[in-house]
């Protein structure tokens, strides 16, 4: 009996460790004489690409421990949402006509909301016609946006990344004795938690960002503007951290659109960063820049955290488990026991704010039912009252996350990574 795996949606920098924890297991038990990567997601079990991650295993040195510190997606991704009807029908028929050639005893499928969609559709179809095939969802998503799980794989190491850029942004704002403000654009369509984590770079002597703004609470431009003019009379530097979905009081965004949207109906968002520089620009008369960190934050694995790569491993462990265990329709799930958490499942004011409880996680699974196409927001009570910050609850919830440095492999100055040339010529 055989597996195949599979990554979808957007890339981060756990993501091939939570893979590379499906495969560790199989090594400790030989559960799975082989194990197929389909390329590109759904879209290569449909279309027959697939690599033999077991020979790769054996043929290439030191596989698995490169495979976790390697960023981004090595079987790549798509983002493939299956049509309802009788189209959608048949191409569950295909898929598990692929399984059932392949003898495939488990699906692991790695991904986000969306790709939840999938295991779920995929799940209702296996047991409509009684099949035997195990379907077991891996979460990932640098957005953290996915309910009934704490955190989620990538996440830890995006917030890095982000909290040390606007630091660094910040030292470099701070040297012009001119008066500026300096805007740093998120990612976060739905969701602030990435931008929540801009809090992090704060320390004793700098305040930046001075102001935190996410799409959960409405956007009021007047109140921005007279806010920061506000701080310029005390000193020369404004830097504010605002997600990329802000929307003003009507729900509408305050970033120009291309009038898109992408097969799951998610808006293709341009610019909150760059409208709001221009008009803070003409309603304050000083220097304003804006910054997108844009896809860099997706996948530094030079600034990963070593908490959420040893946490995304674990669950690549316990999905394989689960799967081995006759669970289906299920994802691989992360629950916080002590420490600062929140699992989406409970108010926020109802869970852990003492920062000094010791940090500790326990593993386990949810139906994927419940995961799939939902979002999980920012809890109204991890944001001030002004709407314009975080509170201390949620700088408590994020600090472990980001704890840890890894041990990367370098070769004439820069990280080695695993080849993705299998990649380069794939055909959709």
């Amino acid at each position: 009996m055989n597996c195949m795996i599979a990554q979808s949606g957007g890339p981060t920098v756990a993501i091939n460790a939570s893979l590379a924890g499906v495969l560790k297991a199989n090594e400790a038990t030989k559960s799975y004489d082989k194990i197929y990567g389909a390329l590109n997601g759904i879209v290569g079990v449909l279309h027959h690409n697939f690599l033999e991650l077991t020979s790769l295993i054996e043929e290439e040195d030191n596989f698995i421990d490169r495979l976790i510190h390697t960023p981004a997606m090595y079987l790549g991704s798509c983002r493939y949402k299956i049509p309802s009807g009788d189209e959608g029908q048949e191409i569950y028929r295909q898929v598990f006509k692929v399984f059932e050639e392949y003898q495939i005893g488990a699906f692991f499928y790695i991904g986000g909301n969306d790709s939840m969609d999938t295991v779920d559709k995929l799940s209702k179809y296996g047991a409509s016609i009684n099949s035997s095939v195990r379907i077991v969802g891996i979460p990932k998503t640098i957005d953290n946006d996915l309910v009934t799980i704490d955190h989620t794989p990538g996440f830890g190491s995006a917030a890095k990344y982000v909290a040390t850029s606007v630091r660094e942004v910040a030292w470099d704002a701070y040297i012009y004795a001119v008066p500026s403000v300096t805007i740093i654009e998120i990612m976060g369509r739905d969701a602030g938690w990435l931008t929540a984590a801009a809090a992090l770079a704060r320390t004793e002597d700098s305040p930046a960002p001075d102001r935190i703004y996410l799409p959960e609470v409405a956007f009021d431009l007047d109140a921005v503007t007279e806010d920061v003019r506000n701080i310029l009379k005390e000193k020369n530097t404004v830097v504010l951290a605002i997600s990329e979905g802000i929307r003003d009081k009507n729900g509408e965004y305050i970033s120009t659109t291309d009038g898109g949207s992408d097969i799951f109906g998610h808006n293709h968002l341009s610019g909150a960063g760059k409208t709001l520089e221009h008009l803070l620009k003409e309603a304050l008369g000083v220097k304003v820049r804006s910054i997108e960190i844009n896809v860099l934050q997706r996948c530094a694995s030079h600034l990963a955290s070593r908490t959420d790569l040893e946490e995304s491993v674990r669950l690549g462990e316990t999905a394989h488990a689960l799967a081995l265990a006759g669970k289906t329709a299920v994802m691989a799930s992360v629950k916080r026991v002590s420490g600062t958490g929140f699992d989406g499942t409970r108010p926020a004011h109802e869970c852990v704010e003492d920062a000094s409880s010791p940090y500790q996680v326990a593993y386990t699974s949810v139906p994927v039912s419940l995961v799939a196409n939902q979002v999980k927001s920012v809890p109204r009570e991890w944001i001030n009252a002004e709407g314009n910050d975080v509170t201390d609850a949620m700088v408590n919830y994020l600090r472990p996350l980001i704890a840890g440095e890894p041990h990367l492999s370098y070769t004439d100055g820069l990280a080695d990574y695993l080849s993705t040339k299998h990649l380069y010529h794939v055909k959709a």
